[in-house]
């Protein structure tokens, strides 16, 4: 579980990370670089348990890592980003609620996370209120991007490889997650003047492998990219 929680936050990071010199305003720069940090913080932490941080983050091939395809989705444009944060914060932040409240060892990370998370569920959320009810461009934009990223949403939800999500720690029924999850989301977008989209959340479809190692093709394009100054510099120290 920690290692795909820690993979969720490296992999989301990163792709925030793409916006340094390419956001909207300087201000919206500084804002994903700040929630980039928060992630690549808890990234840390959380990669920290299972081994040495840095060879899992930089020498794992694609099929060892463990994130939802839905936060190695590109950044497209400025909608399809927002709507990617709306969708995985509010996850995230249900998740490290429910862990918060446990006596597992993700209790004390997990109690430190969700203030963060907390911002980072907000500021998607204010986003996709600007954009869906704000132009007609910017409304069409978010739509589609709103459409684009639903199928991606139903992985949330399934139990994490190797766990019983129906056990004896509550804490770890992700299932649980999809009706608070779906409510949240859902007056989001109607507020916002959005259609919801009808898929996974809601039926038996689920679209999504990358708890067991299967992810889309851009993420091994991501990968490269990550992990190619480590690669070529081995052993290379500050």
């Amino acid at each position: 579980m920690a290692l795909a929680l820690g993979d969720d936050a490296l992999v989301l990071s990163h792709r925030l990370g793409e916006w340094a010199g390419h956001a909207p305003v300087l201000e919206e720069e500084v804002a994903l670089a700040n929630i980039a940090l928060d992630l690549l913080g808890q990234a840390r932490l959380l990669l920290g348990t299972v081994g040495d941080e840095d060879e899992l983050a930089f020498l794992r091939e694609e099929r060892a890592f463990r994130n939802l395809q839905l936060v190695e989705q590109p950044n497209g444009d400025f909608a399809h980003t927002i709507a990617r944060q709306l969708y995985f914060s509010t996850y995230q932040h249900l998740l490290y609620a429910r862990l918060a409240e446990g006596e597992s060892v993700f209790a004390p990370l997990a109690a430190k996370a969700v203030k963060e998370v907390a911002y980072h569920q907000d500021h998607a959320r204010q986003w996709t209120l600007r954009l869906g009810d704000g132009t007609q461009e910017s409304h069409t934009r978010m739509q589609a991007a709103v459409d684009a990223l639903w199928r991606f949403t139903g992985e949330m939800f399934q139990p994490f490889p190797g766990l019983d999500a129906g056990g004896p720690d509550p804490e770890l029924d992700v299932a649980a997650l999809r009706a608070p999850w779906t409510m949240a989301v859902t007056d989001a977008l109607r507020q916002a003047t959005l259609s919801v989209p009808e898929g996974p959340t809601t039926g038996g479809w689920r679209a999504g492998a990358g708890r067991q190692g299967l992810h889309t093709e851009p993420f091994g394009r991501m990968l490269a990219e990550m992990q190619h100054l480590h690669r070529s510099h081995p052993g290379a120290s500050w």
